[in-house]
C-alpha cells in the first residue's frame, strides 16, 4: 500500500485573557485505498488500539464518549473525550481531557477521511498549547504521532 504524507504546521498566536498562544497543526496522509474502508479502520473511536503503534489498548467509558488510551512501553496513559461525531462526513473531534505525557495543553483535534474516487486521504488536525516544551518541539511530536499513525494505518491496507 503506498500512501504519501502532505504536512501543513501554523503556528499562531491567539490573544485572550486565558489563551496566550496557540499552535495548530495539519497533517494529511493519501491511501489508495476508498474512503469507506480507510474509515471502517480509522472510524471506531477506541479502534485506535488497532491502528496506532504507540497505544497499547483503548478503554471506554462515560457511554462511549471518553477513551483512556494506555501508550506502549511505559505504560501512561492518555484521556480523551470525543467532542463531534459525523459518520456520513467519516470525521470525529475530540480533546485531551487530563493532563498526560504529550507535551501540550488546551489540545483539541479533528481527524476524518477525504474521499477522492478509489482513493482517500486522512487529516489529522489539531489546536493546542505547548507544554514544557518548545512549541517547535510540541509541533515536532505531534507530527509524529500523527505520522506513525498514518504509517501503521497503510500497512492495514
Amino acid at each position: 500500500m503506498k500512501y504519501s504524507i502532505v504536512t501543513a504546521a501554523a503556528l499562531t498566536v491567539v490573544c485572550s485573557a486565558t489563551h496566550v498562544h496557540a499552535a495548530s497543526l495539519s497533517e494529511k496522509a493519501e491511501f489508495n485505498a476508498p474512503a469507506e474502508k480507510v474509515w471502517a479502520a480509522l472510524g471506531d473511536f477506541c479502534g485506535i488500539s488497532n491502528w496506532h503503534p504507540a497505544v497499547a489498548k483503548c478503554e471506554l467509558s462515560a457511554e462511549g464518549k471518553v477513551r483512556t488510551l494506555t501508550l506502549a512501553g511505559d505504560g501512561g496513559t492518555i484521556v480523551e473525550a470525543l467532542t463531534s461525531w459525523d459518520p456520513a462526513a467519516m470525521s470525529y473531534g475530540y480533546t485531551i481531557t487530563e493532563p498526560g505525557p504529550l507535551p501540550v495543553a488546551n489540545y483539541a483535534s479533528t481527524i476524518k477521511v477525504i474521499a477522492n474516487g478509489d482513493k482517500s486521504m486522512i487529516e489529522w488536525s489539531s489546536t493546542f498549547d505547548p507544554k514544557g516544551a518548545s512549541e517547535a518541539d510540541a509541533m515536532n511530536a505531534m507530527s509524529g504521532v500523527y505520522k506513525a499513525g498514518f504509517e501503521k494505518l497503510a500497512k492495514g491496507f
